[in-house]
């Protein structure tokens, strides 16, 4: 584009993020230029203070500590775990305020045919927190589909010596929709709702 360098550069890190094309990356770059001091540096300062970002050492949520307010909250019932894919997806649950359990942050679904095993999502850490923690529910609330339902399959054969509750949030959508797509209401209701998978022992 004909535009300075410092623009261009601008647009382009615009064309990163999810869902931006070059016409939206240039109306956006423009409309930065239009800020005024203050707030450039504040859009500056803001994501800077990104690199204190880092993953919950318990759930692997995001946070700025070793844990994240969740984990640090003793409010929260601790032995009662929500397996949710991506750190977004807490978000969801917390604006439902139907869930006073804790998380834990797969970082993905099993999906053999794109090559991700049991051992390239944070599957262990969930495993280690059963074992150590006393947890007594495993609530799986991962995406309904094939790779969704694999995921909770595994996780339902590894703990099934466990003497603990497995369920599945129940899905009131289409199978194959994607989470974020799923509005609070009905969040809440699958939440509640929630099957039982495995009761062991």
């Amino acid at each position: 584009m004909n535009y300075p360098n410092s623009i261009n550069d601008l647009i382009e890190c615009y064309k990163r993020l999810p869902g931006i094309g070059e016409k939206t990356a240039e109306r956006m770059a423009l409309a930065t230029l239009k800020f005024d001091e203050k707030t450039i540096h504040q859009f500056s300062q803001t994501l800077n203070n990104l690199n204190k970002i880092k993953r919950c050492k318990k759930c692997n949520n995001y946070t700025e500590d070793d844990l994240c307010v969740i984990c640090k909250d003793d409010s929260r019932e601790k032995d009662i775990i929500c397996v949710v894919e991506e750190p977004k997806n807490i978000n969801m649950f917390e604006k439902t305020k139907s869930f006073n359990g804790v998380y834990h942050v797969l970082n993905g679904l099993i999906s053999p045919l794109d090559g991700i095993n049991p051992s390239d999502i944070n599957l262990n850490s969930l495993f280690e927190r059963v074992e150590n923690d006393n947890i007594k529910e495993i609530i799986i609330a991962v995406k309904p589909s094939i790779e969704g339902e694999t995921t909770a399959l595994y996780i339902t054969k590894m703990l099934e010596e466990k003497d603990i509750i497995i369920s599945k949030i129940a899905h009131g959508v289409p199978m194959g929709t994607d989470m974020d797509y799923i509005d609070s209401m009905t969040l809440e209701m699958a939440l509640e709702d929630r099957k039982k998978i495995s009761k062991n022992n």
